[in-house]
């Protein structure tokens, strides 16, 4: 057996609109039930900051998403995700407006898909497979290979 996945909460802001994005959030969501989702209103940098940090419990780690944030492999980024086993991690997916300087500060890692920037439905895409590879890397699976 693996190493254990973390709890994970997924704050995303605005809708996602378009029904091929939809589709693929649906299916990595099917895979990883244990993943809480919040969506928040688009609103400015500043105000989508405020909500973040008053959804954040006392033992939650912030990872904030960002083009300038942390890279890491698929490999890598999946023992990281077994090593965080013991909390919550609360990502951060901003909107169109990108994200708030203080709340980069605030968090405990600023991470980044890829150095290039995608719409914020793609990120949210995206994190949730990678978060399914890791997972599956951490339960030593054979979706990675």
């Amino acid at each position: 057996m693996g190493q254990s996945f973390p709890k994970v909460k997924i704050v995303a802001v605005g809708k996602v609109k378009k029904g091929w994005l939809k589709d693929g959030i649906n299916l990595y969501a099917q895979r990883l039930p244990e993943i809480e989702f919040v969506e928040i209103k688009d609103s400015t940098p500043e105000s989508e900051a405020s909500k973040v940090l008053s959804l954040l419990k006392t033992h939650d780690k912030l990872v904030v998403l960002s083009e300038d944030g942390k890279l890491f492999d698929s490999l890598t980024f999946g023992n990281w995700l077994g090593k965080e086993a013991s909390g919550t991690l609360l990502f951060f997916i901003g909107g169109p407006t990108g994200v708030s300087h203080h709340l980069k500060q605030q968090a405990y890692l600023v991470f980044s898909l890829s150095a290039m920037t995608f719409p914020h439905e793609v990120a949210r895409l995206l994190l949730l497979e990678q978060l399914y590879r890791g997972k599956t890397i951490l339960q030593g699976g054979s979706y990675h290979k």
